[in-house]
């Protein structure tokens, strides 16, 4: 972590925040820069992701005035399962709170009415979803507009 956010903070970024357990890599700011700079195929793919980045963070403002915690909750879960393989997370409910910007309690709540209503099995800062068309059914529809912006700007075909 120290390692990448000393490469970021060269380029002006904040350090980063590791969401889930996976695969990282470094790059050197000035790498990155050079070929965003090239204005070829990495600044195309860049901009795009910014696109679809600030459509999330838009639909999210939007979703935590007008939407119950319980669906900012799945709208959440779903997100981020959609950015791993398979269909368990591994994150504590400090951390979801502090990603929804609700109070731990809040989280502890809203995961245990997901897990009554066979959505979901929570245990120690494990989620594995059980049930994820029933959680985006009980979602907001601010999650099908964020996905439906990162398919349409991200396709897999293109991103690989």
């Amino acid at each position: 972590m120290r390692a990448l956010s000393a490469s970021l903070s060269s380029w002006g970024a904040q350090p980063a925040v590791v969401q889930s357990a996976g695969q990282g890599f470094r790059l050197k700011a000035q790498v990155m820069k050079d070929e965003f700079n090239r204005a070829g195929p990495v600044l195309h793919l860049l901009l795009r992701y910014t696109q679809a980045l600030i459509t999330q963070m838009a639909q999210t403002a939007v979703c935590n005035r007008h939407h119950s915690l319980d669906q900012q909750l799945c709208h959440w879960l779903l997100l981020s399962l959609d950015r791993l393989q398979g269909n368990e997370l591994v994150m504590t409910q400090e951390l979801i709170a502090n990603m929804l910007g609700v109070r731990r309690e809040g989280v502890t709540e809203g995961a245990l009415k997901l897990q009554r209503a066979g959505l979901i099995s929570y245990a120690r800062g494990h989620v594995s979803v059980l049930d994820r068309k029933g959680l985006e059914r009980r979602s907001c529809e601010c999650y099908a507009v964020v996905k439906n912006e990162y398919d349409r700007l991200l396709p897999v075909r293109l991103a690989t």
